[in-house]
């Protein structure tokens, strides 16, 4: 004979395992989030739009994008400076869930008295891995007294 203070334990030991494996459960998101790391300065098409000017100097190019990866020259002896950023994210997420419980229960003594046991066990594994890369590649031409005359860009996601 089970007590209603014992059938309370029991359903509040269920919903307490319950909201412990809801819990334990991670996203694919969320380990992204933690392992990426967004703390430096990165280029990005916003970064050009916003500072990059035509008749600014190459001094205030670098300043705000940094060291070119190419300079060539044209016919005239311009310089064109190439930025080309490529970024590959990875990203494995995994999960493994498991519960485990020992014996618990209420019994009354008496004749050969009865006790209520539990015993919980099992595991779920589940993953998932994503691949993505993005590009930007930003063009500026000079003129001859060294001034932004053009720029472009181009940015890619696949």
């Amino acid at each position: 004979m089970l007590f209603n203070g014992g059938e309370i334990l029991m359903r509040n030991f269920f919903v307490l395992i319950f909201a412990i494996l809801l819990l334990a459960a991670c996203t694919a998101s969320q380990h992204r989030d933690a392992v990426r790391d967004d703390t430096k300065d990165r280029i990005s098409v916003g970064t050009v739009q916003r500072e990059i000017r035509v008749g600014m100097s190459g001094a205030a190019v670098v300043a705000t994008l940094g060291s070119p990866n190419m300079v060539t020259t044209d016919g005239q002896r311009r310089e064109t400076w190439v930025y080309d950023k490529i970024a590959t994210e990875r990203v494995y997420s995994s999960s493994n869930m498991g519960a485990g419980a020992g014996a618990a229960g209420a019994g009354v003594s008496g004749n050969g008295g009865s006790i209520l046991g539990l015993v919980l066990g099992g595991s779920t594994q589940s993953g998932a891995a994503s691949t993505s890369q993005r590009t930007l590649t930003i063009i500026i031409k000079f003129d001859n007294a060294g001034l932004v005359r053009d720029f472009s860009y181009r940015q890619s996601s696949f």
